[in-house]
């Protein structure tokens, strides 16, 4: 069993103010995994302190420093990549091999591309006789979630130091473990003592006092719509920035084509990865209403080949991180039966032959109606909801009715018409034909949240821009 006791404050591992333990459980086991020391409002103010005074220094150095930095922060991640993966395996139940593969590959991933970004960053620039100046807006509170730790961590800290700014993170208090072998590989690497603070806890006992602290200059907070609203407005007295990537219910326009049956199987099996706790997840697939039986028996298929199981076994999902979701995941798959939705594949309660842990059935409603609960809400499982549609019209229009505007897909053999229906999309993402790229920016429209992340696009939240006028006068 794990057992954290310090908290990351100043460069050091210290003893919370109030000594206080959260225990942390496995959802394959439904048992105790193990506990983390977690801060309070008195652990918030020191780490922002340290934050504090670590700025006047870290916010001017060389760009080749953090460089360097950053390098070796990408040399010690893969030396505890494995302990990493395990973790992942233990606080939220993500099979081995995709814990030890495309969980820690993207904070990797984003590792490397927030270096090449660094190199050649412009903070400097001269307009006419003005110098336009990017400086580090300051001390920075990094909230994150429990469904991609090592991800939305990367995409907070990485960019947070290569801009010359100090930070306070707090992971979720449902997957601590990670967040706290990610401070071990930064004091590893030499992150000089403030630039980067722990502070373990939930939302109301670190959270509050984070984002409503004075001393703190911007919030990045990734999670949901209603603790995205919480947090903005606990900010809003200080005018602090708060960027947020909150939730989402993509769309995934499926073409009428020689790949349809392909296309419907590969929305399935995309939609379940991770049990389906995925913002920006294709959670409604839209599929020509004439084609509406075919599709269906596709996604039967393609769902009865995603395995349920034991995380540490051979298996293409496991649990979902805990009981809370699991009971609302349950909830939402009765409502869909309730309003008429045909369950396709899956349904209420654990797989067949699973009588302990969180798991859900992958499960797919079809004839879904965009006005149906599981239509609007995030259900945030392993459950995908097929709505017919009649025209190209009309599925750019039930694509856009909804309140979010994270994610969304489209796909189809045809480029020139994919890229028209991509273009038609109102969110801040849109995969063509499982398009994926570290570099392009990933943020949300309307309830999904503001602001962007990755690669150079996730630089601009962290800076201040100045312009310094009369810097080159002109000659008389």
């Amino acid at each position: 069993m794990r057992e954290y006791t310090k908290l990351f404050i100043d460069g050091r591992w210290v003893d919370p103010t109030t000594p206080a333990v959260l225990e942390v459980v496995n959802p394959a086991t439904e048992e105790l995994a193990g506990t983390v020391a977690v801060g309070s409002s008195a652990d918030v103010d020191k780490a922002v302190a340290a934050a504090r005074r670590a700025f006047t220094t870290w916010s001017t150095t060389p760009v080749a420093d953090r460089v360097t930095l950053l390098e070796n922060i990408a040399a010690e991640y893969q030396k505890r990549a494995n302990d990493l993966g395990a973790a992942l395996t233990e606080e939220m139940g993500a099979p081995k091999e995709l814990a030890n593969g495309f969980q820690i590959n993207l904070g990797a991933g984003h590792l490397a591309t927030a270096i090449e970004a660094l190199k050649g960053y412009t903070f400097e620039e001269q307009h006419g006789s003005s110098l336009i100046v990017k400086e580090p807006i300051g001390v920075c509170a990094l909230i994150t979630p429990w469904n991609w730790p090592l991800n939305q961590i990367a995409v907070k800290v990485f960019p947070a130091l290569a801009t010359g700014c100090t930070m306070i993170l707090k992971p979720s208090e449902r997957s601590p473990f990670t967040g706290q072998i990610f401070a071990e590989i930064l004091e590893a690497a030499g992150v000089p003592a403030g630039v980067f603070n722990l502070v373990q806890g939930d939302g109301p006992g670190v959270g509050v006092p984070l984002s409503g602290h004075p001393d703190v200059d911007m919030i990045s907070f990734t999670g949901s719509t209603r603790a995205g609203i919480d947090i903005a407005t606990n900010a809003a007295a200080g005018v602090k920035r708060v960027t947020q990537e909150l939730g989402g219910k993509g769309p995934n326009i499926v073409l009428d084509d020689q790949d349809f049956a392909a296309n419907v199987g590969k929305g399935v099996v995309t939609m379940m990865l991770n049990s389906g706790q995925t913002c920006s997840a294709p959670s409604r697939m839209l599929v020509p209403a004439e084609r509406m039986e075919e599709a269906i028996g596709v996604a039967k298929d393609a769902a009865a080949s995603v395995t349920v199981g034991d995380p540490n076994g051979d298996f293409a999902i496991g649990p979902v991180v805990s009981k809370s979701q699991f009971d609302k995941i349950q909830e939402l798959i009765a409502q869909g039966i309730a309003d008429g939705a045909t369950l396709a594949a899956g349904g209420p309660g654990r797989p067949e032959g699973i009588d302990k842990g969180f798991f859900v059935q992958p499960t797919v409603f079809a004839d879904v109606k965009n006005d149906m609960s599981i239509a609007r809400e995030e259900i945030f499982g392993p459950v995908l909801t097929i709505l017919g549609y009649d025209s190209i019209d009309h599925a750019i229009e039930i694509a856009n009715d909804t309140e979010y505007g994270l994610a969304g897909a489209v796909a189809g053999a045809d480029l020139a018409l994919a890229r028209s229906v991509a273009r038609r999309i109102r969110s801040g993402s849109v995969a063509i034909n499982g398009g994926f790229d570290f570099s392009a920016p990933f943020g949300g429209y309307k309830k999904s949240g503001n602001g962007r992340e990755w690669g150079a696009f996730g630089f601009e939240d962290y800076l201040e821009i100045k312009g310094i006028l009369g810097y080159a006068p002109d000659e008389a």
